[in-house]
């Protein structure tokens, strides 16, 4: 079945369908990744995006139980050269088409994913949607330059209830954001005792809970749009220690006074090199962000960059000069991908430790 996708510019791209026959909008973005693909789609900071692969073959090893980021796909649509038709791996359920068709999720393959890559590289990150071969693109992207990108992506992914995964160690509040099922794997591993809260909780909220320490997570779309969670960030730091990853990156440098501007097309892959300014040591790693925080901003302020991006040299970690407080704009808990960076969780464990200790000795 002839599908095809049309950007808000007028480029349209004719390929076959696959997954579900639905129509959908969304922000088109590219990932670079060579596997993972399953970790992706379900990674709920992808909400709201229809997602380019730039590696030619997706779906070569089907889909299982055991990958998925959070419990269902998250994104909006599916772009390849070629989707896998007889997927081979030992743990196989089903192939990416019927997981995909199951939620309702489109895809489309056999399109110039190249060409599709060189354009949003030129014009930055466009709306596009998938739609029947026989629409009039012209049409379709007047459509799309009217259609306000969504802002609701955070609430879409968010817990609605508090939960807990009971440890024997430090108690850690995750204030859940669209946070993968990585950063609880990680926590769960050093027996963390966490306490995953919806995005909107407060600060009160979250001290009553008398954590010792407050991990931000992950999620989508713009950091500025969620302004009560900035508010609460900034009520807790210094109360205890925190730890921001990605969208909680940027909101723990909105909470210290910086600013968040959005990128060209973002960074999107599992083979991102950072440099650690402190230990001088180079890391690979996992991200997926379209905003970045702006380096002039942060004149004035108690923060200072740890980690910076060696291909553009955009600010890839932060750390509070007066509170046991630090971030990182990649994903440290990345799986598949590289895990250079998981002992970023045992610094926070420290971290933790340390502030319980000299609170001991204050008392």
């Amino acid at each position: 079945m002839k599908r095809q996708l049309i950007l808000e510019n007028g480029a349209a791209f004719v390929g076959e369908g696959f997954g579900s026959s639905s129509e959908m909008k969304g922000e088109v973005v590219f990932n670079t990744g060579m596997t993972g693909y399953q970790e992706l789609i379900t990674d709920p900071s992808y909400c709201g995006q229809i997602v380019t692969m730039t590696y030619p073959l997706i779906g070569n090893y089907g889909i299982n139980r055991s990958d998925n980021e959070s419990g269902r796909p998250s994104i909006s649509g599916l772009i390849v050269k070629e989707v896998a038709k007889t997927p081979s791996h030992w743990q196989k359920e089903k192939t990416l088409s019927e997981w995909l068709n199951e939620y309702d999720v489109p895809g489309i393959e056999g399109i110039d994913t190249r060409k599709l890559t060189k354009i949003i590289r030129e014009y930055g990150t466009l709306r596009g949607k998938i739609v029947s071969a026989d629409a009039d693109p012209a049409k379709v992207a007047a459509e799309l330059k009217q259609w306000p990108l969504p802002t609701d992506q955070i609430s879409r992914v968010s817990t609605k209830s508090a939960y807990v995964t009971p440890g024997s160690g430090p108690r850690v509040v995750l204030v859940d954001f669209g946070a993968k099922q990585g950063i609880l794997r990680e926590c769960i591993k050093r027996n963390f005792d966490v306490v995953i809260v919806p995005y909107q909780t407060t600060a009160d909220d979250i001290l009553k809970l008398r954590p010792d320490g407050v991990l931000l997570s992950n999620g989508p779309g713009d950091p500025k749009e969620v302004p009560d969670a900035v508010e609460a960030v900034r009520k807790i730091l210094g109360k205890v220690p925190v730890f921001g990853i990605c969208l909680g990156h940027q909101l723990f440098a909105l909470a210290s006074g910086a600013n968040t501007v959005k990128m060209r097309f973002g960074h999107r892959g599992v083979n991102h090199p950072v440099k650690n300014l402190r230990s001088g040591k180079f890391v690979i790693t996992s991200q997926n962000h379209g905003f970045t925080v702006e380096k002039e901003s942060l004149n004035g302020t108690d923060l200072e960059i740890t980690h910076v991006a060696i291909n553009d040299g955009t600010i890839e970690g932060l750390r509070h000069t007066k509170y046991p407080a630090f971030s990182v704009q990649y994903h440290p808990e990345a799986s598949p991908g590289p895990d250079d960076s998981q002992d970023l969780f045992d610094e926070f464990l420290s971290m933790m430790e340390t502030n319980k200790k000299e609170g001991a000795e204050l008392a």
